[in-house]
């Protein structure tokens, strides 16, 4: 009974998860135009880290810095790399693909699981990733054209640190119980110092402040990277890899169809049919997690 109840309240976690980090990426599409890429990624996560410290110290919780060594590895992959990477994608590349492109994370995820967490994934595992992969490659369409080169490489780099950090994170708690505010806060913090040289990537580029920006960088900072890293560390502890990095290929799914309502980007039916062979992977990995667990 415990473990199904468990089992629920990851379902429950991820779906959360799920909606927040879809939605981030149309905060990011409009946030774009007033604020220049890098600037972002450490508005995001430097008032992150602070609303985090902030909840930390109320709450007289330790500050101590947790394992150094995990905690700078997911940093520097699953905070830093990522946004950068994505970042990076974005100012040369399309969106919508970009986005796609991103969330090949889930098959890194499944391909490092194996040698490095011993996760070796099961028939049904295979199964669900073989038909959410077949569903990612319809709504990516790459036989239309990748927009770039450079952008479609940078868009992979970024879903293999996002990959790796995800390993990382398990690793973490398999070994060691951390606070998870705790390695959250650092996480962000160190990832904003690790992007901060990239600011100067191109040449500055002023904030346009005003009340709708500086809602989308709390948007970004407190739900998106606080919450959001939260909510995502407490998945890795409770499910395996694989299944915790199945679970963001439904982030792109949700994405198409707020394009759709809320930019007027209506998906084609070969996009409608992707979707669906995504869906019905998460599905098949998830009833495969649920009967682990009830084992």
């Amino acid at each position: 009974m415990k473990s199904s109840q468990s089992d629920r309240g990851a379902l429950l976690l991820m779906a959360l998860i799920v909606l927040i980090w879809s939605y981030t990426w149309v905060v990011l599409k409009y946030l774009s135009a007033y604020v220049s890429p890098f600037d972002l990624v450490v508005w995001r996560y430097s008032f992150g880290s602070l609303f985090l410290f902030i909840v930390l110290a109320v709450t007289k919780q330790s500050l101590r810095f947790p394992p150094f060594w995990p905690t700078v590895g997911i940093a520097l992959f699953q905070t830093a790399a990522f946004s950068c990477l994505a970042q990076l994608a974005l100012i040369v590349g399309g969106t919508g693909q970009v986005v796609m492109l991103v969330y090949t994370m889930p098959f890194w995820v499944v391909l490092l699981a194996w040698p490095l967490l011993h996760e070796r994934p099961g028939g049904r595992q295979i199964f669900g990733c073989i038909l959410a992969g077949l569903g990612l490659i319809a709504v990516i369409a790459p036989w239309e054209g990748l927009g770039g080169i450079g952008s479609s490489m940078l868009a992979l780099a970024g879903g293999l640190c996002w990959g790796l950090g995800t390993i990382l994170s398990k690793r973490l708690y398999q070994r060691r119980a951390p606070n998870v505010l705790v390695v959250t806060a650092w996480q962000m913090l160190l990832g904003a110092v690790m992007t901060s040289p990239f600011m100067w990537w191109e040449a500055p580029t002023a904030t346009q402040w005003s009340f709708p920006v500086v809602l989308g960088i709390a948007y970004l900072a407190i739900l998106a990277s606080a919450a959001g890293w939260v909510l995502w560390l407490l998945i890795v502890r409770r499910v395996s890899a694989v299944m915790a990095g199945m679970s963001g290929l439904a982030i792109p799914v949700l994405v198409i169809f707020l394009a759709w309502a809320m930019l007027d980007e209506k998906p084609s039916i070969l996009e409608f049919a992707g979707m669906a062979l995504i869906l019905a992977g998460l599905v098949v990995v998830s009833l495969s997690q649920y009967r682990r667990a009830g084992q």
